[in-house]
C-alpha cells in the first residue's frame, strides 16, 4: 500500500478547534493526522520520509461536507438539458436543441425548469408536443417535486383522463379532466417508471465523474438522499476504490422494513460508506405549492399544499426506526409539515427516554429535520429543546425568495431562519439539495452571510438581514454541524490529530473577505484521506 506522509507548513490553517484555532502546520500520515502546530516543532518530530510542502502562506480549511445532496441526480443531470432559463420559450429551445441530436423514440430528459421564473408559468404537453412529436420528453422541475411531460411520455406511461391521482400525488388536469402535462410528487413515478433505468455501472460511472467537480468546490464529503441505485453505485465505487469522497447514505422510507429485517443501523459501514438516517417526506416544495401550510398560498386560496405524513405516522415509523438503531431525516418545508414533524419528534423523543431506562438502546438518535424551510413563530425554539438538528441550505433562501415573498407574503419573516435556530441553541447543518442547486458550498457560504444574490438583490442588506450569520457560524454548518449529523464528530470536521485528513487550500481567507467575495473563492487543492483529489492548474 502506498503511503501518504506530508508535513505541510508556511499556511494559516484553521483548525475548527477553539483550543488551538489557527495553526502554520500539520503533520499526515495517510488517511490522518498525525499533529499540528508549526514547522519549527513539527520539523524536528518527523522523518525525512515526510514530504514537506511550502503552502507559501495560503489558507487551510477542513475539507466542507454536503449535508443534503442527491449524488445519482447530481452526477445524471450533468448529462441532461439544463432547463434553468429565465423563459419558457428558451427552455423549449433547448430541449429542440438535443431531440434534433437524438434518435425517434428515445427520451429526452431534462431538469432545472422553474414556472415561478417565467411569465406564462406553468408549460404544457401542447409545448413539449410542438417541439418534439416522436420523442417521450420528462423533464424535472428545479424542486423535484414536479415534471413536465409531453403526450407521448404520457402515452407510452398510460396515463389518460381515467387515470387516478395517486397516494401522495397529482397529475394537473385540463377543463375535461385530460392530463395537461404537469405531474406533482408522486404522480411524477407514473411516468420515471416507463424510463429505462440507468444500471449500477453506469451510475457509478456518473458519479465517479461528477467527483472532479465536487472536489473542486472544496467538497471531501457529503449525505446523501438518493434510493437504492445510488447505493449499489457507491458500493461499486467504494470497491474499486474509486470513492474518494465520504458519503453517509441515507435509506428511503419505503425500505425501512427491509433495513430492520437485515439488522442495518445508522453508523454501519467504513470511513467512505456509511449509513444514515432513515428518510421520509412530510410533505412537498414550495415551487410547485405542495408545501404544506396552516393557511393558504396566498395567490392561490384553495391549496394549502400535501402533507403526505401527519404526527401519528412518522411516530408510527419512528417507533420502528429508534428501537431498530436507526434515526430519522425528514424533510418538512411548509409550516405545518414542519409542526407535524416536530409533534412526532416529541413523542419519539418520550420514547427513547423509556427505551434508554429499560437498556434497549443506548443512545438517542440524532434525528433530523431536512429543509426547515418555514416556521410557525410557535414552533421555532422546538428543534433546540427536542435536540432536532436542522438540516438547512442556505442557497435555498436566495433562491426561493421572491417566490417565498409572493407565496408566504408576511410569513416568509419566519422562513430560512437560520439565526432564530442559532440563537435558540439548535445545531445548524448546511448543505445544497443539489441538484436543487448548486453543490458549491461557497454560494451556500455567500447566501448565509449575505442573504443576497449574485446580482445583490434584495438589496444591500440582504433578505430578511436579521436571519444572517457570521462565516464562522456558516463555515462550522459545513464541517462541525455536518459531522456531528453523521456521528462522526471526533475525526471529522476539524483539523485536529487523530481526524481525517480531508481539507481544502485556498488562496483567500473567507474570515477576513468582504461577504461578497466568498460567492467567487475556490479551492487551488483539495485532499481527501491524505490524496490530493484535486489540484487547480
Amino acid at each position: 500500500m502506498q503511503v501518504y506522509k506530508q508535513l505541510l507548513y508556511n499556511a494559516k490553517i484553521y483548525t475548527l478547534d477553539a483550543q488551538q484555532p489557527i495553526v502554520s502546520a500539520i503533520a499526515i500520515e495517510n488517511d490522518r493526522i498525525r499533529a499540528i502546530g508549526n514547522k519549527e516543532t513539527l520539523g524536528s518530530s518527523f522523518d525525512n520520509s515526510f514530504a514537506q510542502i511550502d503552502l507559501q502562506q495560503k489558507v487551510v480549511l477542513p475539507g466542507l461536507i454536503d449535508a443534503h445532496i442527491h449524488l445519482e441526480k447530481y452526477a445524471h443531470n450533468l448529462q441532461k438539458v439544463n432547463c434553468e432559463t429565465s423563459t419558457l420559450a428558451e427552455c423549449l429551445q433547448r430541449v429542440a436543441k438535443q431531440v434534433f441530436l437524438s434518435t425517434p423514440g428515445e427520451w429526452i430528459l431534462g431538469h432545472g425548469w422553474n414556472q415561478n421564473d417565467w411569465e406564462k408559468g406553468f408549460g404544457s404537453r401542447f409545448d413539449l408536443d410542438s417541439i418534439s412529436p416522436l420523442h417521450p420528453v420528462y423533464l424535472t422541475a428545479k424542486s423535484l417535486h414536479a415534471a413536465w411531460v409531453n403526450s407521448l411520455a404520457l402515452q407510452v406511461s398510460g396515463i389518460s383522463a381515467q387515470t387516478s391521482d395517486p397516494p401522495g400525488g397529482k397529475i394537473g388536469r385540463l377543463e375535461n379532466g385530460e392530463p395537461n402535462g404537469i405531474l406533482y410528487e408522486s404522480a411524477m413515478e407514473l411516468v420515471a417508471d416507463a424510463i429505462p433505468r440507468a444500471t449500477p455501472k453506469l451510475t457509478a460511472q456518473a458519479i465517479k465523474e461528477a467527483l472532479p467537480q465536487l472536489w473542486s468546490m472544496g467538497l471531501t464529503g457529503a449525505h446523501d438522499f438518493d434510493q437504492k441505485l445510488c447505493f449499489q453505485a457507491l458500493q461499486l465505487l467504494r470497491e474499486d476504490g474509486d470513492l474518494q469522497f465520504r458519503v453517509l447514505k441515507s435509506i428511503p422510507l419505503e425500505n425501512i422494513h427491509q433495513a430492520v429485517d437485515l439488522g442495518l443501523k445508522t453508523g454501519f459501514g467504513d470511513d467512505f460508506l456509511r449509513i444514515g438516517s432513515i428518510k421520509a417526506f412530510a410533505d412537498g416544495a414550495l415551487g410547485p405549492r405542495t408545501a404544506a401550510l396552516f393557511q393558504p398560498y396566498a395567490n392561490d386560496p384553495e391549496n394549502r399544499g400535501m402533507l403526505l405524513l401527519d404526527a401519528e405516522e412518522i411516530y408510527e415509523y419512528g417507533k420502528i426506526a429508534v428501537e431498530n438503531g436507526l434515526s430519522l431525516a425528514i424533510h418538512a418545508i411548509g409550516d405545518r409539515a414542519n409542526h407535524e414533524v416536530l409533534n412526532a419528534y416529541a413523542q419519539i423523543r418520550q420514547l427513547e427516554e423509556s427505551l434508554l431506562e429499560t437498556g434497549q438502546i443506548n443512545t438517542i438518535g440524532r434525528h433530523r429535520i431536512e429543509h426547515v424551510q418555514l416556521l410557525h413563530p410557535e414552533d421555532a425554539p422546538r428543534l433546540a429543546e427536542l435536540e432536532i438538528l436542522a438540516s438547512m441550505q442556505p442557497i435555498h433562501a436566495t433562491s426561493d425568495m421572491y417566490m417565498a415573498d409572493t407565496n408566504w407574503q408576511e410569513r416568509a419573516a419566519y422562513s430560512y431562519a437560520w439565526k432564530t435556530q442559532l440563537g435558540y441553541g439548535a445545531r445548524l447543518v448546511f448543505g445544497s439539495d443539489a441538484p436543487v442547486e448548486s453543490p458549491n458550498p461557497f454560494l451556500g457560504l455567500h447566501a448565509a452571510v449575505t442573504r443576497q444574490r449574485a446580482d445583490g438583490s434584495p438589496g444591500k442588506y440582504g433578505w430578511y438581514p436579521e436571519q444572517k450569520i457570521n462565516i464562522q457560524e456558516a463555515i462550522q454548518a459545513y464541517t462541525i454541524g455536518a459531522a456531528y449529523a453523521a456521528g462522526s464528530e471526533k475525526y471529522q470536521g476539524k483539523l485536529l490529530p487523530g481526524y481525517y485528513s480531508d481539507l481544502i487550500v485556498l488562496e483567500s481567507d473567507p474570515f477576513s473577505s468582504e461577504p461578497e467575495e466568498l460567492r467567487d473563492m475556490s479551492p487551488t487543492a483539495t485532499m481527501v484521506a491524505g490524496r490530493w483529489v484535486y489540484q487547480k492548474e
